[in-house]
């Protein structure tokens, strides 16, 4: 159990990130809470949305906040896997050939993947085992990422010109999907008067790879209630069609339901999100909360849900109605 002093510190810690990069990003407090949990959590986030709404800045204002390593990666159709994750190189040493690996890219605490569906498919299958298993294997040799590692890469949507969908073994790997909506009029007036003037906001390191370690452990340390695990494993298996207990809007719309992935990233989430508001206890709000964000990428619905316009989140939506704590 975390002592007392020490989840109040780490909690104020938290706070001071969020109020630092909210500094730098107007508005998408949503966002920033919901980016916040992933970090605690160990888990990779994909952010979509129009381009110009600032998915890079706000990637961009966390490495800022972190005092980690940080490396960007702009993905475009003619990205290479060896532009990522780096390459054997032949150097010549007292006479004879030798391979020395030249790290890529990925070798950081935090990578933006910038515009991923932009590279084809073969340059995003790269991330793959940087994702899941923090290493890179290049030849023979498998080499470990720092540590804490963690992704975040943005996306626009895939009815823009020159996308490339992610693959589902790819998008399972991403812990949360956050959907970037457009500021209020409030926000934008407030960024037109940081942007297009000389005022520079400048963001100042909080909290460093220390203090993540220390509090993803408190996050895998964080008791979960039978009651509570429940629910969440409820959830997941509802959102399969062949599921005897599925509400009916799963079995019409939904052709393939979430992992067992969709069930951890539940379970850490909410874990983080405890440990965010000072609980020694996972509620079931807590799970309904990162329902969205962890279940919206891992659904994929049939044609009947598409052409009548309804989306994963109203599928989860439903299912968060039909599916009640016990």
């Amino acid at each position: 159990m975390i002592e007392e002093k020490t989840l109040q510190e780490m909690i104020g810690k938290i706070k001071a990130c969020e109020a630092e990069i909210g500094r730098g990003i107007i508005g998408q407090r949503g966002i920033i809470r919901q980016l916040m949990l992933a970090v605690l959590a160990d888990g990779n986030v994909l952010l979509e949305g129009v381009p110009g709404l600032g998915k890079t800045e706000m990637v961009k204002a966390v490495s800022k906040v972190f005092s980690m390593t940080f490396s960007r990666i702009q993905f475009t159709p003619d990205l290479m896997p060896a532009d990522v994750t780096g390459t054997n190189l032949i150097i010549k040493e007292e006479g004879s050939n030798v391979f020395q690996f030249e790290k890529g890219p990925v070798f950081a605490n935090l990578v933006l993947a910038d515009e991923i569906n932009r590279a084809t498919p073969k340059t995003q299958s790269a991330l793959l085992e940087a994702m899941q298993e923090q290493t890179v294997t290049v030849g023979k040799t498998t080499y470990p990422l720092p540590q804490p590692f963690m992704v975040l890469a943005t996306q626009n949507p895939i009815e823009n010109e020159g996308t490339y969908p992610l693959p589902e073994a790819q998008l399972d790997r991403f812990l949360f999907k956050l959907l970037v909506g457009f500021p209020t009029k409030e926000e934008l007036r407030t960024i037109m008067d940081i942007t297009v003037t000389n005022e520079n906001v400048e963001l100042q390191p909080v909290i460093d790879a220390n203090d993540i370690i220390m509090m993803r452990k408190a996050v895998r340390d964080m008791p979960v209630s039978d009651a509570v695990m429940d629910y969440a494993l409820t959830l997941v298996m509802a959102t399969h069609p062949e599921f005897k207990a599925s509400p009916e809007t799963a079995k019409k719309y939904v052709a393939c339901g979430a992992s067992p992935r969709a069930a951890q990233a539940i379970i850490k989430t909410a874990k983080a999100m405890a440990l965010m508001e000072g609980r020694y206890n996972v509620a079931f709000d807590d799970i309904a909360f990162v329902a969205y964000p962890a279940l919206r990428h891992r659904l994929i619905l049939n044609f009947e849900a598409i052409s009548a316009g309804f989306g994963p989140d109203y599928v989860i939506h439903e299912i968060l109605e039909a599916v009640k704590p016990v």
